[in-house]
């Protein structure tokens, strides 16, 4: 168990573009999964890279901040639920929704280390026009070609998409702030 905490927290201040790296050299025809030629294994240059690149970069922010908030639940909760009748899955349950503030800022944590990446997906997608290209890879791009208007058009709308989804998450909270 604390194998799994300390890579998990490990995991955590992982660089993302070594990720993006350590997916490139996975997946390229010269790799070990790329030489396969099996049709569940992700190209280079395709959104399905991308998404497996961010998965591992958000995985373990996600895991990490879950378990910290679902360790920080009395124990005592547990025992009580399943004293009163709840199988191991409703006191599970119930444990993660008194965990949950916890949980959804892990999402939120998770959520925002992929929403602002650029090295990784830059390295697996290729920031192809009309494919691969995403608003963090298309600001550099713009940004590299001096055309900073559309840059930081492309930057407000990244943030705006980031605020609207905090505030979404927020309200799943439910009354977690207000109580």
């Amino acid at each position: 168990r604390r194998l799994v905490i300390a890579l998990l927290y490990t995991g955590m201040g992982f660089p993302p573009v070594v990720i993006g790296l350590f997916v490139y050299v996975l997946l390229s025809r010269s790799g070990p999964l790329g030489s396969l030629n099996w049709s569940w294994v992700p190209a280079l240059f395709t959104p399905a890279a991308m998404i497996l690149a961010q998965t591992i970069i958000s995985f373990p922010l996600v895991a990490g901040f879950t378990m910290a908030a679902v360790m920080g639940v009395d124990p005592a909760l547990r025992q009580q639920v399943q004293a009163l009748g709840a199988t191991r899955r409703q006191a599970a349950w119930t444990v993660l929704q008194e965990a949950r503030v916890g949980v959804i800022v892990s999402i939120i944590a998770g959520f925002g280390s992929i929403i602002s990446e650029v090295g990784a997906v830059m390295l697996v997608g290729g920031n192809i026009e009309g494919r691969t290209r995403v608003l963090t890879t298309a600001i550099v791009l713009e940004t590299r070609k001096g055309n900073f208007e559309l840059a930081l058009t492309l930057g407000a709308v990244l943030l705006g998409i980031t605020f609207i989804t905090n505030l979404l998450m927020l309200r799943l909270q439910g009354k977690s702030f207000d109580e």
